[in-house]
């Protein structure tokens, strides 16, 4: 195991004791970036900004269906990812441990949970923000949204962030970090398709962007 200031890498699998004593160490740690809620406005100068969505059905069931795989925590339900606990109340103030298993190894990455949406009106939104703490690779805030538009039924899934290395491994290997968080965006959103359909649908607007 390789210990830093920023994430911790493994060659195995992180037992779930393991990640448990990882969270422990999270409890009174500080964002590791000063922007802090800024995911709300798109992102500050200084970082890569991301934003992509995707339709991923029609309708109250579809959208309540997406809600829960929110609070579920079902876009890091992706084998190769995962997000402990699995239960974790979306709630601001809420520490979670991001496992990733990348290019023959393990990584744990720590963020917190910086605010959370709830809006009704002709478009409802739920989500919420986390940002990464000092045990984690990058830097920066990450958003997940699910819109219900009232106008046509449609639900889409709505992912922004803004980031930057934190760790001298995602520096020197940016090319690859960028790899991963493509990887990751592409794989979320399948994901949450699933989630919010009955059964997996026909192709879904937006859904290779």
């Amino acid at each position: 195991m390789v210990r830093s200031v920023a994430a911790v890498f493994l060659l195995t699998k992180p037992a779930p004791r393991r990640i448990e004593r990882f969270l422990v160490l999270q409890r009174n740690r500080n964002f590791s970036y000063r922007e802090v809620g800024q995911s709300r406005k798109g992102g500050p100068p200084g970082y890569q900004l991301d934003h992509n969505r995707v339709q991923i059905g029609e309708g109250r069931a579809a959208f309540a269906r997406a809600v829960e795989a929110l609070r579920s925590w079902k876009m890091f339900d992706l084998g190769w990812a995962a997000a402990y606990p699995a239960g974790a109340p979306i709630a601001p103030g809420t520490t979670v441990a991001l496992r990733f298993r990348h290019f023959g190894f393990w990584s744990l990455n720590a963020c917190r949970i910086v605010y959370t949406i709830d809006d009704e009106g002709p478009i409802v939104r739920f989500g919420f923000a986390y940002g990464t703490l000092p045990d984690h690779a990058e830097q920066g805030e990450e958003r997940f949204i699910v819109e219900w538009h009232h106008d046509d039924g449609s639900v889409w899934y709505d992912i922004s962030a803004f980031s930057r290395p934190n760790h001298t491994l995602a520096k020197l290997g940016s090319p690859l970090a960028r790899h991963l968080q493509k990887r990751f965006v592409r794989d979320s959103k399948r994901a949450m398709a699933k989630a919010a359909a009955a059964q997996w649908p026909a192709p879904i607007r937006g859904l290779l962007r």
